[in-house]
């Protein structure tokens, strides 16, 4: 996957992973990058979890034809990048690691040794030369742990940038990338928005002719679809029209409600997702609550609070700094519905969500009463 005269692509792809973080499923694998440029020093761009050891040390080896790196730099401590090092060490003795001094700290504390013998601490504005490439180092705390710098290569104008830009997926497989990218971002970076509005803000002074994330495709033609995307999410706006539904039902008649109301908007040619909250992929739901501008909350009272899978899923909305959106409720409680004032208050904290007028309350079934007030639901979402 050579670029690049100079700079070599050494990653791997993961196949055998199901969940990663523990938690985002990855139906397509992952891939772990690192890249090597090859000029009077050489230096290699991060390692690679280190399951996958072996196999990067081997492509590292091809690409030095019998030559020994000078550098490695280290721009983020995830283990899924930083699991290597130890290894990469091992095999490499007279090489140095360059990285952040919060990055070192790191590394005690992973390895039992902070390699104090051959740290070079780079932090904003830093600059190493290697000869004809010259890699400057900008710092990019919380996108998304507090060590994370970026570089940028002036010479090929390349942009190393950490796990922005990244996306779930091996680079084996074919996919959209706005797709996984979005779900990636927003599952794992978004709720430090403000923090990645300012790395972009720092990358737009820069001419940046190809982005070399940490996870995902090298991106090398229009950058501005990319950055404009991820200007929208870490911006908190509205990517897509249209309306977000996440649900909860126990015995089926929340589930009519909701029905309802998506064959209303959809006959007003709303472009409506809907998420059955109990058996769809949580991090595809919070991903459209994210996405689109408007979202309704439809959930049963539950114990004298909400159904769980509700309240886990709006803790994942909170979390990730969930505003500038359009929200509606309905709600549905057998003898003492409490679920639309549950949900409101754990929104207490969100910034600039606008409440529907219009709220349905169900008591066990639908009535005539409750149909108007869906209508009314859809009619004010599509003001």
């Amino acid at each position: 996957m050579d670029f690049s005269k100079n700079v070599k692509y050494i990653g791997v792809n993961d196949h055998e992973i199901d969940l990663f973080e523990g938690q985002y499923v990855v139906p397509n694998g992952m891939a772990y990058n690192s890249y090597v440029i090859v000029d009077k020093q050489i230096a290699v761009m991060d390692t690679v979890d280190s399951r996958f050891a072996n196999q990067w040390l081997d492509n590292l080896a091809k690409v030095l034809d019998g030559k020994s790196p000078d550098y490695l730099v280290v721009h983020h401590m995830e283990p899924d990048h930083s699991g290597s090092i130890a290894n990469f060490i091992s095999a490499y003795p007279n090489a140095k690691i360059v990285s952040s001094s919060k990055a070192f700290v790191m590394m005690k504390n992973y390895f039992g040794n902070d390699f104090s013998d051959r740290q070079v601490v780079v932090g904003e504005n830093s600059t190493l030369s290697l000869g004809e490439h010259t890699l400057t180092f900008v710092t990019a705390p919380m996108v998304h742990w507090p060590e994370v710098l970026v570089s940028y290569e002036s010479k090929e104008k390349i942009l190393f940038s950490a796990d922005a830009f990244g996306k779930f997926g091996a680079l084996d497989v074919e996919e959209d990338w706005a797709c996984e990218a979005r779900r990636y971002y927003i599952g794992i970076v978004g709720k430090y928005g403000a923090q990645a509005q300012a790395l972009l803000k720092k990358a737009s002074t820069l001419d940046i002719k190809t982005i070399c994330p940490l996870h995902g495709p090298i991106l090398t033609e229009n950058l501005g679809y990319y950055i404009n995307l991820y200007d929208i999410w870490s911006g908190y706006k509205t990517e897509s029209e249209g309306v977000c539904v996440a649900y909860t039902s126990v015995y089926g008649n929340t589930k009519k409600a909701v029905e309802l109301l998506v064959s209303k908007l959809e006959s007003k040619g709303v472009k409506v997702a809907v998420n059955d909250l109990a058996r769809c992929d949580m991090a595809e739901a919070v991903e459209d609550a994210f996405r689109y501008g408007k979202i309704v909350l439809a959930t049963t009272t539950y114990n004298g609070e909400i159904f769980p899978f509700m309240r886990e899923f709006i803790n994942h909305l909170v979390e990730r700094n969930f505003q500038n959106k359009t929200v509606g409720f309905i709600e549905n409680g057998s003898w003492a519905p409490v679920a639309t004032r549950v949900m409101k208050g754990m929104f207490e904290k969100s910034k600039n969500l606008n409440y529907l007028n219009t709220e349905v309350k169900i008591l066990c079934a639908l009535n005539e009463q409750n149909k108007q007030e869906i209508s009314a639901m859809a009619d004010e979402l599509c003001k």
